[in-house]
């Protein structure tokens, strides 16, 4: 059924055929989570300058585990994506930027890594990106064989093909997508971005695929205010710092329920970021956390009862707090029986 993935490689000039190596499966005494220690980002001390939580992704874990949810036995560890891998989704020009500690510095948006040498960087803050985005490729291959796959990291949506930002370094919605059509493993899949920020990477890199559909809700009146991208969003919600939560999940049930009555997808890319939280200091809305709770458990559930894999990342979010809702978001889908977790 699977064909490879080709693409330019523009230093030999000659047509590389990428192998689905970033395809991770689950033993009968693993659940659909995906997880690496090395997700967390640490540049002694100087990522604090950024107000993203980047140990973030092991704190949810560590939630999870003493909920007594999950174990290091039951988690799927990903593959970190090459730069091969990466050349699916970026342009040569730009993965050679990133060699640049300057460069880098703009796409974390921490300005004194300019002043860190960069095969330290290399290894603090673009490995772990790395593995996220294989997790990313893992989480959309994962989902269409169990029926969903939780990513607990990803959801990189600043970067396109050609450039970064935001704290995005590698533009892994795009590639796990690129992959799966290429692989003829999809031939429709939404993104539906519930980030408080809009999706403006990967709205850039599908503008002229029809095989993708995007539903992005955000804030127009915070980062990155990307007008020319809009051009490409399907649907559009816009919410802002006075939508209360019961205007933003009936937004949300309105645009869920049009797209499962009109359409039919493979696959349902689900970034969930949970910058919209009341008190959040970049995403300026005001969502509290059972809202949070409550769109992710809606949208789970209309991706099962219309038979759609769904592929959840946890995106932004820029609050202490954060690692605590996504981890009794994920206990809350357990619980109502739409994922299965097990020690």
């Amino acid at each position: 059924m699977s064909r490879n993935v080709e693409y330019s490689d523009a230093e030999s000039g000659s047509l590389v055929h990428s192998p689905s190596r970033l395809f991770v499966t689950a033993n009968e005494r693993q659940c659909s989570l995906i997880f690496a220690p090395n997700y967390d980002v640490s540049l002694f001390g100087i990522e604090r300058f950024h107000p993203f939580d980047s140990r973030k992704w092991g704190k949810v874990i560590n939630f999870l585990k003493e909920w007594g949810l999950v174990s290091d036995n039951s988690l799927i560890s990903p593959i970190e994506a090459t730069r091969d891998d990466l050349l699916i989704a970026h342009d040569k020009q730009y993965l050679d930027g990133l060699r640049s500690p300057c460069r880098v510095a703009a796409v974390s948006e921490v300005c004194f890594a300019s002043c860190i040498p960069m095969f330290i960087l290399d290894r603090c803050f673009l490995k772990p990106m790395r593995l996220q985005t294989g997790g990313t490729v893992a989480a959309c291959r994962m989902a269409l064989d169990n029926g969903w796959s939780i990513n607990v990291g990803g959801g990189f949506h600043h970067a396109s093909r050609s450039s970064g930002g935001g704290f995005c370094a590698y533009a892994d919605i795009s590639l796990a997508i690129r992959i799966l059509l290429g692989h003829q493993l999809v031939h429709k899949v939404l993104i539906l971005d519930v980030d408080a920020h809009q999706g403006n990477g990967y709205e850039q890199d599908f503008a002229e695929d029809s095989e993708v559909y995007i539903i992005d809700v955000f804030n127009p009146n915070v980062y990155p205010r990307d007008r020319p991208a809009r051009q490409f969003i399907n649907r559009a919600v816009y919410v802002d710092s006075h939508t209360t939560d019961s205007t933003y999940m009936r937004l949300m049930r309105e645009e869920v329920r049009l797209f499962f009555t009109s359409f039919h997808c493979d696959l349902l890319v689900y970034n969930a970021g949970t910058d919209c939280l009341a008190g959040d200091p970049l995403g300026g809305l005001r969502l509290s956390p059972q809202c949070i709770i409550d769109r992710d458990e809606f949208v789970f559930r209309a991706a099962r009862d219309s038979a759609t894999p769904i592929a959840m990342l946890t995106s932004g979010g820029y609050q202490s707090s954060n690692a605590a809702l996504i981890a009794a978001s994920i206990r809350n889908l357990h619980e109502k029986r739409l994922i299965h977790l097990f020690k």
